[in-house]
C-alpha cells in the first residue's frame, strides 16, 4: 500500500530483493504515490517505468517525472499490459519488477473513492474511472451471485446471510452509501469479526470483495505475473507484496509453478530433469516474508502484508536452442 504521506510497505526489503544497479530498468507497476518508484531510482542510476490506472496518480507522477527527467516514465494503464504498454515505447526486457498488490492507503483514505467502511462515502471502489462501480454490484446482482462474490473474493463464511440482508435492505432503497452497506454487513454479521483489539470490523470480508470483484484484481494479478514473466530478462527480480491470503496464494502458487522448486512425485521420477531443465524462476526464499513488529507498530495496515521475491533465470533448453 502506498500514500502521499506514507512510506511503502517492506519498502527496504523489497529493495533488497530488487537489487537496483545502474544502468538498468526497472518496471513498479502499482505505482500509486511514487514510493516504490522514488526509492529505486535513488538506489542507482537506473530508468524506472511507473504504471498505474487509477488517474488520481497523475500528480504524483508528474513530479517524479520533473526530478528525475529521462530516467522516469509514467504509464496509464493496467500492470497486467505492461508487455504492450512498455513494447509501445520501445522497451522488451526489464531487469526488475515490483508489485504492490491491491488497494493502496491514498486510495482508502479518500472516502470520496468508496473504498473504506470507516468513512462514509460514495459506493464507488474503481481503481480506475471506468466499468461498474460497488454499487452497481451490490444493487444489481441476484442474491446467489452476491453470496458467490463475497465467499469466494471476501472468504466470508456467512456470505450467504449477507447476501439475503442486502437484497432485503435494496427492496427498501437503492445502497448508494459505504456507511450505509458497512451497516447491513455489520447487523448481518454480528460480532462474528471477533472481539477485543486485534478483531477486524465485520463488513472488512464484505467490502474487500466487492473491491476485488469490482477491479478483477485476481484476474489482473495472475495476468501481470505473467506479463512480468515474460518482460524480465535473466537476472532480474520480481518482488510482490500482497495483503491477503488470495492474493498471496496467487503469488506463491506462480512462482513454484515456474520454479524448480514445485513438489514432484519421486526425485527419480521421469519428469524431474524436465521440470528442472523448464523452470523460470529460482525463488529467493522458501517462505513469504513479514514486516517487522516496529513497521507493525509505525504502520497498522502493515500487519497482513507478505513478500514474496524470485529471480528469472534463463532456462537450459532455451541456452541450448540459441546455441
Amino acid at each position: 500500500m502506498t500514500g502521499a504521506a506514507h512510506t511503502p510497505v517492506m519498502l527496504d526489503r523489497v529493495l533488497a530483493a530488487i537489487a537496483p544497479r545502474d544502468g538498468a530498468i526497472y518496471v513498479d507497476g502499482t505505482f500509486g504515490a511514487g514510493g516504490y518508484s522514488r526509492a529505486i531510482l535513488e538506489s542507482a542510476r537506473c530508468r524506472v517505468c511507473g504504471i498505474d490506472r487509477d488517474p488520481a496518480t497523475a500528480p504524483a507522477a508528474a513530479a517524479l517525472g520533473r526530478r528525475y527527467a529521462d530516467r522516469f516514465l509514467f504509464v496509464a494503464g493496467c500492470y497486467g499490459d505492461m508487455v504492450p504498454l512498455l513494447a509501445e515505447r520501445g522497451i522488451d526486457g526489464v531487469d526488475g519488477v515490483a508489485l504492490d498488490v491491491g488497494v493502496s492507503s491514498m486510495q482508502l483514505d479518500s472516502a470520496e473513492r468508496g473504498f473504506s467502511f470507516r468513512a462514509d462515502g460514495p459506493l464507488d471502489m474503481r481503481m480506475s474511472s471506468t466499468g461498474r462501480t460497488a454499487a452497481d454490484v451490490v444493487n444489481g446482482e441476484p442474491e446467489q451471485s452476491l453470496a458467490r462474490i463475497i465467499r469466494d473474493y471476501g472468504e466470508e463464511r456467512r456470505a450467504r446471510r449477507v447476501a439475503r440482508a442486502i437484497v432485503a435492505a435494496r427492496r427498501e432503497a437503492r445502497i448508494e452509501r459505504t456507511g450505509a452497506l458497512a451497516g447491513i454487513v455489520r447487523r448481518a454479521v454480528g460480532q462474528a469479526g471477533g472481539a477485543g483489539r486485534d478483531a477486524i470490523d465485520p463488513a472488512t470480508r464484505t467490502f474487500q470483495a466487492l473491491r476485488i470483484y469490482v477491479n478483477d484484481e485476481l484476474e489482473e494479478l495472475a495476468r501481470g505475473l505473467n506479463a512480468a514473466e515474460t518482460l524480465l530478462r535473466p537476472g532480474g527480480r520480481l518482488a510482490v507484496v500482497t495483503f491477503h491470503s488470495l492474493e498471496d496464494r496467487t503469488v506463491k502458487r506462480f512462482l513454484v509453478d515456474r520454479s524448480d522448486a514445485r513438489p514432484r512425485p519421486s526425485r527419480h521420477a521421469p519428469d524431474a530433469d524436465a521440470a528442472a531443465r523448464s523452470a523460470r524462476f529460482r525463488l529467493l526464499g522458501r517462505r513469504a516474508v513479514r514486516p517487522s513488529a516496529a513497521e507493525v507498530a509505525a504502520n497498522p495496515r502493515a500487519r497482513s502484508a507478505r513478500l514474496r521475491a524470485a529471480e528469472r533465470i534463463e532456462t537450459p533448453i532455451a541456452r541450448e536452442r540459441a546455441g
